[in-house]
């Protein structure tokens, strides 16, 4: 047989398997979050530790079944950042993931510049175990944009390492 026709039967496959996973890691799974325009931005309140919503506009969000930390969510506030900080619970150490390309309004590395130094945003809690072992964080600059995505807890990095769950954790359904 021909080196070029058993180059073309081996390399042809591997291409169409490339372009496939490609298209099903940036593309498939990923689903538009319809807004309910009213409860989309909630964030926990420091006194009742309970989630309460803010004042939110131009809401776009897209999510998928296929990982609980795929959801990601822009918006404005005219809420003020000082005033967020003294009344809702801070969230420590959480980073942006990295949103597909398509989605526009999510830019990770810029929003993480942004957060570094806490003096231009801050992240704060939106729901503890929105799934186990995963918290909704929201991210609000001090020029009124917000952001919200998914953060692994450490309920859920002991899960996934293997290591021993804490009594703190809650119990997984």
């Amino acid at each position: 047989m021909n080196g070029k026709v058993i180059v073309a039967f081996l390399v042809l496959p591997a291409i169409l398997a490339g372009a496939a996973l490609y298209y099903l890691q940036i593309f498939s799974f990923y689903e538009e979050v319809v807004p309910n325009g009213t409860t989309d931005v909630a964030i926990v309140e420091k006194k009742t530790e309970l989630p309460e919503v803010i004042d939110y506009s131009n809401f776009h969000a897209i999510t998928s079944e296929s990982s609980p930390i795929r959801y990601r969510a822009c918006f404005e506030t005219s809420e003020d950042l000082n005033d967020l900080r003294n009344r809702y619970l801070v969230y420590e150490g959480a980073e942006p993931k990295i949103a597909p390309y398509w989605f526009e309004c999510f830019n990770a590395e810029d929003l993480g510049f942004s957060l570094a130094d806490g003096a231009k945003g801050e992240v704060f809690l939106s729901k503890k175990n929105i799934m186990y072992g995963v918290d909704r964080v929201v991210a609000i600059l001090d020029n009124g944009k917000g952001y919200i995505w998914h953060e692994i807890n450490d309920c859920g990095d002991k899960l996934y390492d293997g290591s021993p769950v804490s009594n703190e954790c809650p119990k997984r359904d």
